[in-house]
């Protein structure tokens, strides 16, 4: 008898095989509930034409910015603490400039990113996979300066670079504002069984996100001769910013959209697929591509940043397929399934076989 109960499962065979059905039924409801979903009836209309658009637009657009501006605040006010710190430093010298751009890019910027992927962790259930995905991302651009130092002008390679990085560091605050209130609208909408309107907030934030990069990427590359004197005091690496800045008005622009598409993965709860997404193309892809270009074809620190940009081009690519190919009622679907699962109230399914019994 005592081998017996040493050896007798936790969980009853019917007990175990309830447990895991209703995990299944969470995580992959069945194919009959996505095929008599129905939207609930506030959801958004069709677009009627250009003018409902834009009226559709602005009342989005409201929605977003509120959520986004606190968090855009936030995130600017935290960030400047030490770009402030890092424009100081260089007027003082460029080695001073350099080491202050290893401690806030390298140091500081790996501890941000971990941070913010277990910030984010709390906004969802699937935590692990998006603190994963976050972190991955964060620490990629990050890699740039580490690179750099292994450059055979180093000093003025760091310092430049790093400068670019401070500016895309503050560009990239407005992208993550709008990736937390995207990951809020998305996850609010399709529990409230609205797909119509979750999509159309996706496509709301991922035009206001291309159009401040644009704005962005205009004003430095008209100002590119003059901008430069904010941050150094030294010729070379003025110069080398200068050289730079196309490359900076791409990234800024594709990494104001990407962050954004990755705020909707987080709403819709595909942390995981996106993570292994950036596995493949940041770190399988674009670094490898960045070290090739700029040690092997002595490209440089264009060559790194270039090669490591196209692995993010590659990324956004990949995101907006799988946004494109979304079935969003069935996501609403799942959303609503999930919603009853974990309330306690189960599938209808489910209560009638309880009042059976």
């Amino acid at each position: 008898m005592d081998h017996q109960n040493s050896t007798q499962p936790l969980l009853s065979p019917r007990e175990d095989d309830q447990t895991s059905g209703s995990y299944q039924q969470i995580l992959r409801p069945s194919t009959s509930s996505f095929s008599s979903f129905t939207a609930d009836a506030d959801d958004i209309t069709a677009i009627a034409g250009v003018g409902d658009f834009f009226k559709k637009f602005g009342v989005e657009s409201r929605k977003l910015w509120y959520l986004a501006g606190p968090a855009i605040f936030t995130s600017v006010c935290q960030y400047s603490l030490g770009a402030i710190t890092q424009t100081f430093a260089g007027h003082v010298g460029t080695l001073e400039l350099a080491a202050v751009s290893i401690e806030n890019s390298v140091i500081a910027g790996f501890s941000f990113g971990l941070l913010l992927g277990m910030g984010s962790a709390l906004e969802t259930l699937l935590s692990l996979a998006s603190a994963v995905m976050l972190c991955l991302e964060v620490w990629y651009f990050m890699a740039l300066i580490l690179f750099a130092g292994y450059l055979k002008n180093a000093e003025v390679s760091v310092d430049a670079l790093s400068i670019c990085m401070n500016i895309l560091g503050w560009t990239v605050m407005v992208a993550l504002g709008n990736n937390a209130a995207i990951s809020v609208r998305v996850s609010n909408e399709l529990g409230a069984a609205h797909p119509r309107t979750a999509k159309f907030a996706v496509v709301v934030v991922v035009l206001t996100s291309f159009l401040i990069g644009l704005i962005i990427s205009l004003v430095l590359f008209l100002a590119r001769n003059v901008y430069p004197s904010l941050f150094s005091s030294s010729t070379e690496v003025k110069e080398l910013v200068n050289e730079l800045t196309p490359l900076l008005a791409a990234c800024i622009i594709i990494n104001n959209v990407q962050p954004v598409l990755s705020g909707v993965a987080i709403g819709a709860g595909w942390q995981a697929v996106v993570a292994y997404v950036n596995i493949a193309c940041y770190y399988l892809f674009g670094v490898p591509l960045g070290l090739t270009m700029g040690y092997k074809l002595d490209m440089g620190v264009k060559g790194i940043w270039l090669g490591m940009m196209c692995g993010t081009v590659v990324q956004t690519i990949v995101l907006f397929w799988i946004i494109y190919r979304t079935n969003w009622n069935k996501e609403a679907s799942i959303a609503g399934n999930r919603i009853r699962q974990w309330g306690g109230e189960g599938e209808p399914d489910d209560k009638a076989n309880d009042i059976e019994k």
